[in-house]
């Protein structure tokens, strides 16, 4: 059970977690390891929306699992709406951000930032 990021995911997702590092020391803080939490909450013009999010705490119950040097953790409940999802990154002349490609999803939204299963 997981999600996957794809090459330029994880690329942007390293790019971020850099940025955050190097923001943390030029202001005099240590910085700490950090995970990617993916995640589904409720909402959204679907039903569910989904969540990305760098944090620096697992909280109990998390899955977690390594991917090329990122940390990806995701709690059970929205692990049973995710397994099998890719994520991607898309910098294209409309837009940019993260894509979720669900297998999972019966309907998504035009945006893609929302689903139902």
């Amino acid at each position: 059970m997981s999600v996957t990021l794809s090459e330029s995911a994880l690329k942007e997702v390293k790019n971020i977690m850099v940025q955050q590092e190097e923001s943390a020391k030029k202001n005099g803080e240590e910085s700490k390891p950090l995970y990617l939490r993916v995640g589904v909450k409720g909402g959204g013009c679907s039903g569910f929306s989904y969540s990305l999010d760098l944090t620096e705490s697992k909280s109990e119950g998390d899955e977690s699992w390594p991917q090329d040097g990122v940390e990806v953790i995701c709690d059970g409940k929205s692990l049973i709406y995710l397994d099998g999802t890719t994520v991607d990154f898309k910098d294209e002349m409309m837009g940019r951000g993260f894509v979720f490609t669900n297998p999972n999803a019966t309907s998504s939204c035009g945006c893609g930032s929302s689903f139902s299963a």
